[in-house]
């Protein structure tokens, strides 16, 4: 029975291998990990570079952009100027052409109401010299003189 204790136990050895051999792979993974590390940053400075790029480039167009809506907006405003000017013309014109209108009309009538005092100054009697009567106007079927 002395014997089966005296034995030594090979536990201790095997630990040693194993361990060696789970180092190998590790240092694998980590020499393809620092890889992909290395082009996950190459990616993402690529990435960095077009966005610095895109960016720019959507600058420069909106820059381009709000030029040409000022000069859009001074060209309409010009335009609206103008217009205003040349309807204000207008309003003038058709007033002064009211006004003529009017002064036209105003001085057509006060001829015609001098043409009327004049005849009836001097009524203009063709023929005879007789005196001119009125008719005589009926109210109700009778006839009445004036």
């Amino acid at each position: 029975m002395a014997d089966s204790k005296s034995t030594p136990s090979p536990p201790v050895v095997a630990p040693l291998s194993s361990k060696k051999e789970n180092v190998t792979p590790i240092g694998s993974k980590i020499a393809e990990l620092s890889e992909s590390r290395s082009e996950l940053l190459t990616r993402i400075q690529g990435l960095k570079q077009d966005l610095q790029s895109w960016r720019s480039k959507l600058d420069t167009q909106v820059k381009i952009y709000r030029d040409e809506l000022s000069e859009l907006k001074k060209s309409l405003n010009v335009e609206v100027e103008q217009l205003r000017s040349e309807f204000q013309e207008l309003r003038t014109t058709l007033q002064q052409q009211q006004e003529d209108v009017s002064t036209s009309l105003r001085n057509l009538g006060l001829q015609d109401v001098s043409e009327d005092a004049k005849e009836t100054q001097n009524p203009k009697v063709e023929g005879n010299a007789e005196e001119v009567q009125a008719p005589p106007m009926e109210e109700n079927g009778k006839e009445i003189h004036y």
